[in-house]
């Protein structure tokens, strides 16, 4: 008797999945073929994804070389090509590149280059900053403290990455404004921060010999 009972819950449970198959076995499959699908698109995104990596690099790396070899102008094509089409990964960095190459054939013209950078929101925080400092450098000699003091203000913080290059940058362009206050402000500040670079400290107790008795600390 059990052994009946035993087959016809058999029986049942046959019917059961077999209605279940007629009624979801369109959805079954095509779930099945979705991730087939998903897995196959992902493996080709992977492998896209590291190919397109590689060509990148290696174009940077013959970018490179073209610096290496003083050829700023071809260098500096070549960085600009690869922002435009490298993965994001190069994209800034052979931005940054291409602003050094135009700055190294004629500083005014890597000046709106590293602008550019500094005003792009897409961009990270430590990359614009890098950019802002660099193009500061390069108008060091020419513009006005006011202008210097706009650029770089900001980048004085702490927490910014490059603060000790732009406090130094803003007290050199005070100094050359012939204010000399505002050279003492970033030169004290310079001097009080315990993580300046020795060969920085060094040179700011330098400029700091050259003001004016009245300015000195």
């Amino acid at each position: 008797m059990t052994e009946i009972f035993s087959e016809i819950d058999d029986e049942l449970r046959r019917e059961r999945l077999q209605k279940i198959w007629e009624r979801y076995s369109a959805v079954i499959i095509g779930a099945a073929v979705l991730l087939v699908v998903a897995v196959a698109a992902w493996q080709g995104y992977a492998w896209w994804s590291a190919k397109q990596a590689d060509e990148a690099g290696t174009a940077f790396e013959q970018a490179a070389q073209l610096a290496t070899e003083g050829k700023h102008a071809e260098a500096e094509a070549a960085f600009t090509a690869l922002a435009a089409n490298a993965p994001s990964g190069y994209r800034t960095l052979a931005r940054l590149r291409a602003a050094a190459e135009a700055a190294a054939r004629d500083p005014k013209a890597g000046v709106p280059l590293y602008d550019a950078i500094a005003a792009d929101g897409s961009v990270d925080a430590a990359s614009r900053d890098l950019a802002r400092v660099r193009a500061a450098g390069l108008l060091v000699d020419q513009a006005s403290y006011a202008d210097m003091l706009s650029r770089l203000e900001a980048a004085t913080n702490d927490s910014n990455t490059y603060h000790h290059a732009a406090r130094e940058l803003l007290a050199l362009s005070a100094w050359r404004s012939n204010d000399p206050t505002a050279a003492r402000k970033w030169l004290e500040m310079i001097a009080a921060d315990e993580t300046t670079p020795p060969s920085m400290r060094q040179r700011a107790e330098a400029l700091q010999a050259l003001l004016p008795p009245a300015a000195r600390s």
